[in-house]
């Protein structure tokens, strides 16, 4: 059995009013507070978590600023990475997405409700609007996620390229950056069957501006992915 059809009859009845909630939540974005909506997309992403059969581990909940105005930087398995990350990290965030996922179902009620960004990488200006637009919030104090690969992996716990452009939003906005490692996301949406899987979510130590201010985009990228793919291998390797 598909494990989001699993995750949906193990809440068939809490299903339905919690979907057009978030989407009157998503078609009136500014009427409810950033808190109230960010609640809800947890819950039901915990009784998703459930319902799919999923062992979500998570560590470095501490290592996330009690005060706005950060960038997360996370490796990219599969479809359900991002929503690991929403159903865990405990304050709210946007994230900028490439056109494809953000366009899925319930993702795309998520990433209206969480005032997510399109990100589509063939076209270099829309892209340079949404870094700009991106940085900007930062700097006021919101929260934003990117997943600097621009596209899942597919290799399993194995990185793609760090692009060094998604690093902008940090250097430009002089911010504290926060690495998570994500291990076996990928077996969670992106295999067939609904039998119980664990994954990993890591939050790694921030990275405070002071530490990377003499940094280029590139060599940013490159620490960031350093740091991740240590934690991977520890998880992986035992090491």
């Amino acid at each position: 059995m598909n494990r989001i059809v699993s995750m949906v009859l193990h809440n068939l009845f809490a299903a339905p009013p919690a979907w057009f909630k978030l989407c009157n939540y998503a078609k009136n974005v500014d009427k409810y507070p950033e808190a109230e909506r960010w609640a809800h997309i947890q819950y039901i992403l915990n009784r998703a978590i459930t319902g799919g059969n999923v062992d979500l581990t998570v560590t470095g909940i501490e290592n996330i600023p009690a005060e706005g105005g950060y960038m997360m930087y996370a490796n990219h398995q599969g479809l359900f990475d991002v929503l690991a990350i929403a159903a865990t990290c405990p304050v709210p965030m946007g994230a900028v997405l490439k056109k494809e996922l953000y366009n899925i179902p319930f993702l795309h009620q998520v990433a209206l409700c969480t005032k997510s960004y399109s990100m589509n990488r063939e076209d270099v200006r829309q892209s340079l609007t949404v870094i700009q637009s991106v940085t900007e919030e930062v700097k006021a104090g919101r929260n934003y996620l990117i997943f600097p690969e621009g596209t899942r992996s597919k290799l399993g716990n194995e990185m793609l390229e760090f692009h060094g452009g998604s690093f902008r939003c940090a250097t430009k906005s002089k911010c504290t950056v926060i690495p998570v490692a994500l291990v076996d996301s990928f077996k969670v949406l992106d295999e067939k069957g609904s039998k119980p899987v664990s994954m990993q979510l890591h939050y790694l130590p921030p990275i405070p501006y002071e530490d990377y201010q003499n940094m280029k985009p590139a060599e940013l990228a490159a620490l960031v992915k350093e740091r991740i793919g240590e934690k991977i291998r520890a998880c992986t390797q035992g090491g």
